[in-house]
């Protein structure tokens, strides 16, 4: 819509002081002609914008001129409302519907209006993660450590760690933050503590480093894999994998390559397919899944 752009274009301004008009077209994805117009458009509605020539000339705002900085039209409010309405889909209070009836108590219409925009991040344990999410929030605010028991592959104790972020990543919730014991920032998983508390210890706030965790870094690929899957599993492994992670093959089963980060991981995957799919490589682990299918076998047997 060329109001929100012309929006964009005067907040760009007010931000950044001078911009030059291929900046903005390629900001906007529109033509340069369609910049000039918009800077036409601004100037006749009493915008005193200033055009220079030549090396480092561009487009300003004049001098002295005072506009507030903070102008949201009402797709910019539907998303901020969306954003927050999401966050109220986990908490275990109203706060963010409150902050929604102040962000727009005269203009009702833009809450309903958002309404075709549903974002749910509360996962199938809502009762028991809202309970940790609001605990953990309150610490973060009040610099307080806190304490769980965790359970994870190979290892299982207590934590106590200085709360920073509260993280929704790989559609799981997370709390990132300082452990005083590991002397290191660590991610940790909320669905694998059955408990938080809060400690009421008092923590100086550190000065954090960019929170950066990539997919590749935590769940390394270093095992290839390949296995063959029959044609009526093609929908679990394009929702799982994505559709480059396999090749039809002349019978129609599918040829599945894809790196996992421990054999464990890929025995209870292959397994949860049933009959329905075969580990070809690495050989050394089909060697593997054939004994432990062995062991299974001779279990039940044992019980008849």
């Amino acid at each position: 819509m060329k109001i929100d752009r012309l929006i964009g274009i005067l907040s760009i301004l007010l931000q950044q002081k001078k911009v030059t008009a291929p900046y903005l077209a390629g900001k906007f994805e529109v033509s340069r002609r369609t910049i000039n117009r918009d800077i036409e458009a601004l100037c006749r509605a009493g915008i005193p914008l200033v055009t220079t020539q030549g090396a480092g000339g561009g487009i300003s705002i004049m001098d002295g001129y005072s506009i507030d900085k903070t102008l949201l039209t009402s797709s910019d409010m539907q998303a901020i409302l969306a954003g927050l309405r999401s966050l109220d889909s986990v908490a275990g209070s109203s706060r963010y519907q409150q902050l929604m009836d102040k962000l727009s108590p005269e203009h009702s219409e833009i809450l309903t209006s958002s309404q075709h925009i549903l974002i749910d991040l509360s996962s199938w344990y809502k009762s028991s993660l809202a309970p940790k999410i609001e605990l953990i929030q309150a610490a973060i605010e009040r610099k307080e450590l806190i304490e769980f028991e965790y359970y994870a592959p190979g290892t299982e104790g207590k934590r106590k760690i200085e709360p920073y972020l509260l993280v929704f990543q790989w559609a799981s919730w997370y709390v990132w933050g300082y452990c005083p014991k590991r002397r290191d920032y660590r991610m940790f998983k909320l669905n694998r503590m059955p408990e938080v508390k809060s400690t009421g210890e008092k923590f100086e706030a550190r000065e954090l480093p960019e929170f950066k965790i990539e997919k590749e870094t935590v769940f390394p690929a270093v095992i290839s894999v390949k296995a063959l899957f029959e044609p009526s599993f093609k929908w679990r492994l394009m929702e799982e994998y994505g559709p480059e992670s396999f090749q039809v093959q002349e019978d129609e089963r599918l040829l599945f390559q894809f790196g996992f980060m421990d054999k464990e991981s890929i025995f209870g995957w292959i397994l949860s397919f049933a009959d329905h799919a075969e580990l070809l490589e690495p050989v050394g682990l089909r060697e593997e899944l054939k004994k432990l299918l062995s062991s299974m076998q001779k279990k039940y047997e044992s019980r008849e």
